[in-house]
């Protein structure tokens, strides 16, 4: 809590409607963000019990300098990952870090489970258990206009929710946070669901002033003009991260039709470029970012015989057109959003839906699966019946797709095809096949995440391949993140806060840190994930990676799987060595 020396800490018992709020000064050696919730974690966490047991903790934490300075707009939140049976870790945007923080909370802790249908009204006085059975079955966007009737009043509000999946425990459900942000990965609105939690509605209307605004406002003003005045993050504002997608073709490094290609023919027709002149209706940005990196598309869908359209906007980016994009061979930019829009109004990650979807596709193919099974016929580009089968995910609509529903890794060890289903430790990839960076930074970070240590972002940056080099590269820059989502950073902004930005931002609100502290900070967080993964049975030396990354060639050309694995054990022996210290 700024000024305060303590993080202030929300306890809410779902299961007997009971709420505690403690004030932990040992807390502050992690300093925000993904340093208590991961720490809080750590305490609260069942091992004995599965991820979708009412008994596991849901935890939210806001960072260090949230709301304050540009860019640092995202709430964390930590949890144990139906998808993978160990650590979760998803970061949303919007307005929550920001509500959080002026209802008076760094981190909230969510146990139990709700008799009924329930959703949660927070405010800085209070913490109201609401009756949600109303709309159960709601989308996401329908509950969210619910909530907003429903809960009047003054000062910022944000609404997170979940939709049809997630009250169904689809493994990779997502928290959908003010429309167009998501806790998306990993599984939290399973999660969710599992405590008969909808949605959760949070006031804020503190006013807590800057105590030597002098420092603080030159600081702000610094970092503003490199937001808005470089090209730092001038992409992110234009096309967005979109425009990623026709260089990643050109070079090779884009998933296509389950990795079966690494060029897709029809690439030009879902480039940034292609959506920005044909769908792009406005963009949006997270409170308290100048950026505005949130581009919103139309598509036109006929409702009615008799040329009776509607124009439906859908929010898109990089890994959205990969996943239900290039992944599923899908030629257009209008066919793109058709498919994100149930997806995002059933409440899934996009991601792991269009990866499972595309090994769903060549099983299909390669008759591992009927159409007894599938219902509808599976091919590349046929975005109808891929509509059908995202609905069907949502509804476990039957043993088939109750099995997609738990991820590729479950579906495959069922049915077979484990050589191309595309996961690294049960997460779903994502839309890099770059290289042994991508392979590496996957399999060894702390949620299985290309955003842990972007080893993507090595593959494509070092000249010349070096063993060491790659995997101290990754070891460092996952410590290194682990220290900047304790602030929470948008990572878009990472080069923007370099240590010197941090720093100074930190020393103006009253944080008296060195760069020797960031670094013991991101160290400290980083151990304590590793202690959880340990404690929850992860054990990285029995990772499998498919085979099919080592048959379709890279950004980097054709990739070794013993040099895959050989990497692996190296980054092995250095987490022995650095927990050892």
């Amino acid at each position: 809590m700024i000024y305060e020396g303590y993080i202030k800490v929300l306890y809410i018992d779902m299961t007997t409607g009971k709420i505690k709020i403690e004030n932990r000064k040992d807390l502050c050696e992690y300093l925000g963000g993904v340093g208590v919730a991961t720490k809080l974690l750590e305490e609260t966490i069942r091992p004995d019990l599965d991820p979708l047991d009412e008994n596991q903790p849901i935890v939210f934490a806001i960072g260090a300098a949230s709301s304050i300075f540009p860019v640092i707009t995202k709430t964390v939140a930590m949890f144990r990952s139906p998808l993978t049976g160990e650590l979760g870790e998803s970061y949303a945007g919007g307005r929550m870090a920001l509500t959080m923080f002026l209802a008076g909370y760094d981190a909230m802790v969510i146990q139990g489970k709700a008799k009924k249908p329930s959703y949660l009204a927070i405010t800085r006085n209070n913490v109201g258990f609401k009756d949600a059975r109303a709309f159960w079955g709601m989308s996401s966007d329908e509950v969210g206009r619910v909530i907003r009737d429903r809960e009047p009043g003054g000062g910022k509000r944000s609404i997170i929710r979940i939709g049809p999946a997630g009250e169904n425990m689809v493994h990779y459900a997502s928290v959908c946070v003010d429309t167009y942000r998501h806790f998306g990965r990993l599984g939290l609105g399973a999660v969710f669901g599992s405590k008969n939690l909808k949605a959760i509605s949070i006031v804020g209307d503190r006013n807590l002033p800057i105590k030597n605004f002098k420092e603080y406002f030159k600081v702000y003003q610094d970092i503003y003009k490199k937001v808005t005045d470089t090209e730092i993050m001038a992409k992110y504002h234009d096309a967005g991260t979109p425009i990623n997608i026709e260089p990643l073709n050109a070079a090779g490094g884009l998933p296509t039709k389950n990795l079966k290609q690494n060029v897709f023919e029809h690439g030009d027709k879902i480039s940034g470029e292609t959506f920005a002149n044909q769908n792009l209706v406005r963009k949006m940005a997270c409170t308290g970012c100048p950026v505005g990196c949130i581009h919103i598309g139309q598509f036109r869908r006929e409702f009615d015989k008799g040329h009776e359209y509607e124009a439906v906007s859908v929010g898109y980016d990089y890994e959205l057109i990969f996943a239900l994009g290039s992944f599923l061979g899908i030629k257009t930019s209008d066919e793109v959003l058709q498919l994100i829009e149930p997806v995002e109004h059933l409440g899934m990650d996009a991601m792991s839906t269009g990866v499972v979807l595309g090994w769903a596709t060549e099983a299909f193919a390669k008759k591992l699966i009927t159409e007894e099974q599938t219902l509808v016929p599976l091919s590349f580009g046929n975005t109808a019946n891929y509509i059908k089968a995202i609905e069907y995910i949502a509804a476990k609509k039957n043993e088939f797709y109750t099995a997609l529903s738990e991820g590729v890794e479950k579906a495959s060890d069922i049915y077979g095809g484990k050589d191309f289903a595309m996961a690294f430790s049960k997460n779903e990839m994502a839309g890099y096949h770059t290289g042994y960076g991508m392979i590496l930074g996957s399999t060894v970070g702390a949620r299985h995440s290309h955003l842990c240590n972007g080893g993507y972002s090595v593959d494509q940056s070092m000249k010349e391949f070096n063993k060491e080099k790659l995997v101290d590269a990754i070891f460092a820059e996952e410590k290194e993140r682990c220290m900047l989502n304790s602030l929470v950073i948008c990572l878009f902004a990472r080069k923007v806060y370099d240590r010197t930005t941090i720093l100074a931002a930190l020393n103006s609100i009253g944080n008296n840190l060195t760069d020797e502290d960031l670094t013991a900070i991101g160290e400290r967080i980083y151990k304590a994930k590793l202690r959880i993964k340990k404690a929850l049975g992860y054990d990285q030396m029995s990772v499998r990676l498919p085979k099919r990354l080592f048959e379709t060639p890279s950004y980097n050309g054709q990739l070794n799987e013993d040099t895959a694995y050989e990497l692996i054990a190296m980054y092995n022996q250095k987490i022995e060595e650095f927990m050892a210290k």
